[in-house]
């Protein structure tokens, strides 16, 4: 498995705008990518503007075609005027 987690800084005026079109990337992810296993979109009211992803892949080819998608391509160019900063950090699973 292929671990991704990403932290978000939004602009606070724009989460509500923000929310909506993240929450609608992790469901079409889910529904349409048959190797995205898991996508948690994440937040704490003691960090507002934090909003922090938690998806898991087959692999990282499956990650990378994520990537490639129609559908965050769209995400993509929505979002990235309310994103003040952002982390992406990737794990592949440990075996034995």
């Amino acid at each position: 498995m292929y671990a991704v987690v990403v932290t978000f800084q939004i602009e606070l005026a724009r989460m509500a705008e923000f929310m909506p079109a993240m929450r609608h990337n992790a469901a079409t992810s889910l529904k349409g990518e048959l190797e995205c296993h898991h996508f948690d979109v994440c937040t704490d009211p003691d960090r507002p503007g934090e909003v922090v992803l938690y998806e898991l892949y087959t692999d990282r080819t499956a990650f990378e075609s994520h990537l490639a998608s129609a559908h965050f391509k769209a995400f993509d160019a929505v979002a990235a005027p309310m994103i003040t900063s952002k982390v992406v950090h990737t794990y592949s699973e440990v075996t034995p």
